[in-house]
C-alpha cells in the first residue's frame, strides 16, 4: 500500500528548465513601446527604474515574513501615472505584463524525462505544483512547455502575497488536496525555499539538482537528492519504503 497520495513540484528549476533577464534593456524598449502603442507615454529608462523601484516598495510595504510582489499592480501603478486615458483600461495592466514576460524569455523547456516521467508517475498519484512567481506567467508557461496538463493545479505565490519559504504555499495545496502533510512529497530545486520551507510544513523532500536555485543551505536536508529527473521514480519509491 502507498503511503504518499500526492507529489508537489515547483516549476521553474524543477520541471520546466527556464530563462529570463529583466536586466537587458531591450526588454524595456520593447514594452514601452506596447505602452506607447496603448496611450503610455514612458520611455525605456523611466519604465526600467519604475519597475524596480515600484517591486521594492511593494514587497517593503508588506507585512509578510516572504513577501511576493504583485506584478499586474505594478503595471496598473505605471499606466496611472504615465496614460491617463489609458488607465480607464481595465485588462491593459494585465496584456502589458504578458508582454513584459515574453520579450524577457531567451528559452523554455522541460527538462530531460519530464514529460515521460510524469505520464509514468500522474498513473499512480495526485501531482499538483507550488511554485513562486506570478500566475500571469506561470500558468501560460505551463501550457508553452506541454507540462499544464500533469497538474490538478498550480499554487503561485503572486495570488496570495507571500512566496516560499512560507509553510503556507505548502498548506494550501494540501488543503485543496484534501490530505495531510505526510501524505505528500514535495519535488524542488531550491534548499532554501524548496526543502526547508517544505519540511517546516511536514512533508518528505526530493531535492532535484538541478542548473538553477541555492544548492546548499544550512539546516535544509532533504530526504534524497537527484541529479537527473528520470530518477524521480526511484527517489519516491526509496521514500515509499524508508518512511
Amino acid at each position: 500500500m502507498k503511503k504518499f497520495k500526492a507529489l508537489l513540484f515547483d516549476i521553474n528549476g524543477t520541471v520546466s528548465n527556464i530563462y529570463t533577464s529583466e536586466s537587458d534593456e531591450e526588454l524595456y524598449r520593447v514594452t514601452a513601446n506596447f505602452l506607447k502603442f496603448h496611450g503610455v507615454q514612458i520611455s525605456p529608462g523611466e519604465l526600467k527604474a519604475l519597475y524596480f523601484d515600484l517591486n521594492r516598495q511593494q514587497r517593503h510595504e508588506s507585512s509578510e515574513q516572504f513577501p511576493e510582489f504583485d506584478v499586474e499592480k505594478i503595471f496598473q501603478s505605471v499606466i496611472d501615472e504615465y496614460g491617463a486615458d489609458a488607465a480607464c483600461d481595465p485588462g491593459l495592466a494585465a496584456l502589458a505584463a504578458t508582454v513584459f514576460r515574453a520579450a524577457s524569455m531567451y528559452f523554455l523547456e522541460p527538462y530531460t524525462g519530464v514529460t515521460e516521467v510524469l505520464t509514468m508517475m500522474k498513473k499512480s498519484y495526485r501531482l499538483a505544483a507550488v511554485s513562486d512567481g506570478q500566475s500571469l506567467w506561470a500558468r501560460p508557461e505551463l501550457r508553452m512547455a506541454g507540462l499544464d496538463k500533469f497538474f490538478e493545479f498550480a499554487i503561485v505565490s503572486g495570488d496570495h502575497g507571500f512566496r516560499k519559504p512560507d509553510k503556507r504555499m505548502f498548506e494550501l495545496a494540501l488543503k485543496k488536496l484534501e490530505i495531510a502533510p505526510h501524505e505528500a512529497v514535495y519535488v524542488g530545486n531550491d534548499m532554501y525555499r524548496d526543502v526547508f520551507g517544505c519540511k517546516n510544513a511536514g512533508l518528505k523532500s526530493i531535492f532535484f539538482k538541478s542548473n538553477q536555485g541555492e544548492h546548499a543551505f544550512a539546516g535544509a536536508e532533504p530526504d534524497y537528492i537527484i541529479y537527473n529527473f528520470n530518477e524521480l521514480p526511484r527517489a519516491v519509491e526509496f521514500l515509499e519504503q524508508n518512511s
